[in-house]
C-alpha cells in the first residue's frame, strides 16, 4: 500500500468512525419516535374509534379522523427519515467494505511474499550459517534479534489478516441486517400511505357533508367556544381571588397593609415547592395513565371552517372509560369547583403554580388535602352522546396560563 493510500484510508476511517458513532444514536432516536407514534395511533384507535353503540356527530368524526391523519403523517415522515439514514449507512458500509477488501488483498500479498521468503531460508542449517557467518558477536546478536523480529512480524501480519477478515465479515452481516430493516420500513411506509390515503378520502366525504350546512356547524362551534370562554373566565376569576386571599392572609400575619400583588404570597415551604415544580419542567407525569391529546393549548384556526378560531387555555386529553385523573406533582388541594355545564374541577397548588383537573364526575379529595404525585383525584366524566372520556387539564403560574405540553413529559 502506498504512503498516500495509507494516509487516505486512515483519514477515511476517522471520518467514518465519527459519523458511524453519531448514526446509531440518530437511528435509535428515530426508532423511539416511530414506536411512540405507533403507540399514539393505537391509543387514538382505542380511545376515539372503538366506542361501541355511540353515534358521533359528523363534526366529531371529522375531528377524530384528523387526529389519526396527523399521527399517520408523522409516522410516514419518521419512517422516511429512518429509511434515508439506513441508505446512507448502507452506502457507507459498502465503501468501507471496498476499502477493507483492498487492504486485505495487500496484506495477503505482503504475507505471501514474506512466507515465500521465509520458505526459501527455512532450513535450520541456513539459519545457523546465517548466524555463524557473523563477523563478530555483536553482529551475531543483531542477526538473532532480526530473526526473532521477523518471526514476530509474520505472526503479527497473520493476526492482522484475521482481524481484517473478521471486520469484513461483520460489515457484511451488518449490511444484510440494515438492508432487511430498510425493506421492512419501506413496506410499513407503503402500508401507512395507503391507510392515510383512505382516511383522507373518508374525511373528504364527511367534510363535503359539513359544507352543505356550513353556517349551522360554524354557529355550533362558535356557541361551544363562547361557553368554553365563560367557563375559563370562572377559572381565572377563582385563581385571582385565591391570590388576593393569600395576600390578605400574609398581610394579617405580618400586621401590614394588604398588598395588591398579582402573585401568591408564598411561605418558605411554598417557595421550595414552587422551585421543585419549576425544576421538573418537561418531566412531569401525565394527569391520566393512558390518553391522547385531542385539542392542544392555544388558538387554532378550525381546519374545516377557516373563519372560526378556537382557543384552549389548557389541553383536552381523551382517555379510557372510568379513567381516574391523577395529580402530576405534590401539592395541596386549593379548591373543588362545581362548574355549570362542565362537571367538577380540582385545583391543586404547588407554591405559585396551580394544576387544574376539569370535567370530573366524582371527586376523591377535599379542599386542604395534601396530595402526592400519581394520587387519584377523581373519575373523569364520560360524555353519553359521543362516548368520549375527556379531561380538561390546565397549568397556571399565578394567573398566567401555561402550555401543559412544555411541562408534561412527551405531551
Amino acid at each position: 500500500m502506498t504512503r498516500f493510500r495509507k494516509y487516505f484510508f486512515s483519514v477515511l476511517c476517522c471520518l467514518t468512525i465519527s459519523v458511524g458513532l453519531a448514526q446509531p444514536d440518530k437511528q435509535k432516536e428515530l426508532e423511539n419516535k416511530r414506536i411512540a407514534i405507533l403507540n399514539e395511533i393505537k391509543q387514538i384507535n382505542a380511545l376515539l374509534f372503538k366506542a361501541s353503540g355511540q353515534k358521533k356527530s359528523v363534526l366529531t368524526q371529522v375531528e377524530d379522523i384528523s387526529q389519526r391523519i396527523s399521527a399517520r403523517e408523522n409516522l410516514i415522515k419518521v419512517t422516511n427519515r429512518q429509511a434515508n439514514l439506513l441508505t446512507r449507512n448502507i452506502n457507507d458500509n459498502l465503501q468501507k467494505m471496498e476499502q477493507l477488501r483492498d487492504e486485505l488483498k495487500e496484506l495477503k500479498d505482503d504475507y505471501a511474499a514474506m512466507i515465500s521468503k521465509s520458505y526459501k531460508s527455512k532450513s535450520q542449517q541456513s539459519r545457523i550459517m546465517f548466524l555463524f557467518s557473523s563477523e563478530n558477536f555483536l553482529q551475531a546478536y543483531k542477526r538473532l534479534q532480526y530473526m526473532k523480529q521477523y518471526a514476530r512480524q509474520r505472526k503479527k501480519q497473520g493476526e492482522r489478516i484475521k482481524e481484517k477478515a473478521a471486520t469484513l465479515q461483520q460489515l457484511n452481516t451488518s449490511l444484510i441486517d440494515q438492508q432487511k430493516k430498510k425493506r421492512l420500513l419501506i413496506t410499513e411506509n407503503e402500508g401507512a400511505k395507503r391507510e392515510l390515503q383512505q382516511e383522507k378520502k373518508d374525511q373528504e366525504v364527511l367534510v363535503a357533508s359539513l359544507r352543505k350546512d356550513e353556517g349551522k356547524f360554524s354557529s355550533q362551534i362558535k356557541k361551544k367556544q363562547k361557553q368554553a370562554a365563560a367557563i375559563e373566565k370562572q377559572i381565572e376569576d377563582l385563581i385571582k381571588e385565591a391570590i388576593a386571599k393569600s395576600n390578605r392572609e400574609a398581610a394579617k400575619k405580618a400586621s401590614k397593609k394588604v398588598s395588591k400583588s398579582k402573585t401568591f404570597a408564598l411561605t418558605p415551604e411554598a417557595k421550595i415547592l414552587a422551585a421543585n415544580f419549576t425544576s421538573n419542567k418537561g418531566k412531569l407525569i401525565w394527569p391520566v395513565e393512558k390518553g391522547v391529546v385531542t385539542q392542544s393549548f392555544g388558538s387554532h384556526r378550525h381546519p374545516q371552517f377557516p373563519n372560526v378560531t378556537t382557543n384552549n387555555n389548557g389541553v383536552d386529553i381523551t382517555t379510557e372509560s372510568n379513567a381516574k385523573a391523577r395529580a402530576i406533582f405534590t401539592g395541596e388541594v386549593m379548591q373543588i369547583q362545581q362548574i355549570k355545564g362542565a362537571n367538577q374541577a380540582i385545583y391543586i397548588r404547588h407554591g405559585d403554580y396551580i394544576t387544574i383537573y376539569r370535567n370530573l364526575a366524582t371527586v376523591l379529595v377535599k379542599k386542604g388535602d395534601k396530595v402526592t404525585s400519581k394520587q387519584n383525584l377523581g373519575t373523569i366524566y364520560k360524555n353519553p352522546i359521543n362516548g368520549k372520556t375527556t379531561l380538561k387539564f390546565y397549568i397556571y403560574k399565578n394567573a398566567t396560563k401555561m402550555n401543559p405540553a412544555d411541562w408534561v413529559y412527551k405531551m
